[in-house]
């Protein structure tokens, strides 16, 4: 026969005044840890704002963060009995063990260093990275947090970031818009280099010094390829570099100025007959 089921002595036998103790004891480290924490991270935020560049900003709270976020749960294991001294000794245990599972992460890591030292883009720089393009957001001791420009969270290692070629968009104040024009055979190219040269003199946003870029590169198949290419800051190179395209294509039509297209000659039989018979 089972034995009666009795709530009252079950519940005596569990809550007990140490338990209860207990409880109210890490109930009250967490309601004052947690916005200590947080307070903390924020005094630390006012205090280094403005003396530090904004990637080591972002790193010295952090790190500030989670060291109090593991004083917080050291306390807490100690109310449950659990010892510091207890907790260094599993972590040497697990220590070898965690190493070898970790190695990429200290590369991740080290490359972090490395970045932070060498400063080569900034939070807030655009670069380029393989054919992925966008902001900087956050330059992690792992990681970098990019937004690309059509709405993207793209996260990057660090080692990736050493090992491969990044190119800062944005690092220098002006920046060259480059365009590629091709003019057909006929054209006179001191015409057209002329009419270039005056749609740069001619547009708001470009510069003037340094001079616009003028250079004939290569023969086509169905024409000239001229390379031009215009100075202006860096905030404007996408709307000047529109401009400028819009200008070439309307200067040409008014100057006479063929732009080339692939020509395609269809030869069928009947025509080539006719043309052996004549």
């Amino acid at each position: 026969m089972l034995p009666e089921f009795n709530l009252q002595n079950l519940l005596t036998s569990y809550i007990t005044p140490e338990r209860v103790s207990l409880a109210i004891r890490v109930v009250l480290i967490l309601l004052i840890g947690i916005p200590l924490v947080r307070l903390i991270r924020n005094l630390v935020r006012k205090l280094i704002k403005d003396r530090l560049s904004l990637q080591s900003e972002q790193l010295v709270v952090r790190a500030v963060y989670y060291v109090s976020i593991m004083i917080l749960m050291i306390s807490v294991l100690n109310e449950f009995g659990f010892k510091l001294s207890a907790l260094l000794g599993a972590a040497g245990v697990f220590g070898i063990a965690i190493g070898f599972a970790s190695q990429t992460s200290v590369s991740n890591i080290i490359s972090g260093i490395f970045l932070i030292s060498e400063k080569p883009f900034m939070i807030g720089d655009s670069v380029q990275i393989g054919n992925t393009i966008g902001s900087i957001e956050a330059i992690d001791l792992l990681s970098i947090k990019l937004k690309t420009f059509d709405g993207r969270y793209v996260r990057v290692p660090n080692e990736t970031m050493i090992k491969t070629e990044v190119i800062n968009i944005t690092r220098y104040p002006i920046r060259r818009a480059n365009i590629s024009v091709g003019v057909s055979y006929k054209e006179d190219i001191s015409k057209v280099l002329a009419v270039l040269t005056d749609i740069a003199a001619n547009e708001p946003l470009a510069l003037q010094e340094p001079a616009p870029f003028l250079q004939v590169d290569s023969f086509a198949d169905s024409g000239i390829n001229i390379n031009f290419g215009v100075w202006t800051s860096k905030e404007n190179v996408t709307i000047m570099r529109n401009a400028l395209m819009i200008k070439i294509k309307e200067r040409f039509n008014e100057e006479g100025i063929e732009i080339p297209y692939p020509h395609v000659r269809l030869v069928t039989e009947d025509s080539e007959q006719n043309r052996q018979h004549t």
